[in-house]
Parts: structure tokens; C-alpha cells; sequence
């Protein structure tokens, strides 16, 4: 007998920036490796796939970075496609989105308010 696991939907205001971030991450990507204005398909689905798992995160507004995530929740193609998105329009969002990117770098726990 199998049971299901209920997961709750996350739409506190962590998980929506972190959606809001990998969103402009994701179509730098596109704009710039694509050339499209919007989403291709495959960012879309992508885009998609990225919001979900943040949106049923288990950690919630407690997460971590992805990277750090003690949990692998992307499936494997998935998770190669959101590094090498990652990788490349990380630099890019100190030009198109510099205070956004200087608040999402993460800070040591001494320096927190």
C-alpha cells in the first residue's frame, strides 16, 4: 500500500524572489544564447520546470541555495540545464539587474542583522 505525500504549495516572499531571480536568469539565457526576445520552448519548459520545484520546495521559506540543498529535487537533465543557465547569466545580472544581484549574494551569519 503506497501513500502520498501531500506537499504544500510555497508563496512566501523567499520563494518568490528566488522564482523572480531564476525567471531573469533563465531569459538572459535565452536573449543571449537563443536569441529570442521571449522564451524558446525549451527555456519555457525550463522556466516551468524551475518554478515548480520552488514552489513545492519541502525547506520552504527556510531553504538554502539550491546548490547547497542537502536534497536534489531537479532531475538530472534538469539540474545540468539550471547550472549551465546559472553559469552563464550569473555575470550577465551584475549588468542587467546589479542591486538584485548584490542582494542575492549570500551573507556569513556574523554580518546579518
Amino acid at each position: 500500500m503506497t501513500t502520498k505525500v501531500k506537499w504544500k504549495l510555497n508563496d512566501g516572499p523567499k520563494i518568490q524572489k528566488e522564482q523572480d531571480i531564476v525567471t531573469k536568469m533563465i531569459r538572459i539565457y535565452c536573449k543571449k544564447q537563443h536569441r529570442h526576445e521571449g522564451l524558446c520552448e525549451e527555456c519555457q519548459d525550463l522556466n516551468e520546470y524551475a518554478l515548480k520545484r520552488l514552489a513545492y520546495c519541502k525547506f520552504g521559506e527556510e531553504k538554502t541555495a539550491c546548490a547547497k540543498c542537502p536534497v536534489h529535487c531537479y532531475k538530472p537533465d534538469y539540474r545540468q540545464r539550471i547550472k549551465g543557465v546559472m553559469r552563464f547569466s550569473g555575470p550577465w545580472m551584475l549588468l542587467y539587474h546589479p542591486i538584485e544581484s548584490i542582494r542575492h549574494i549570500p551573507l556569513p551569519a556574523k554580518l546579518r542583522k
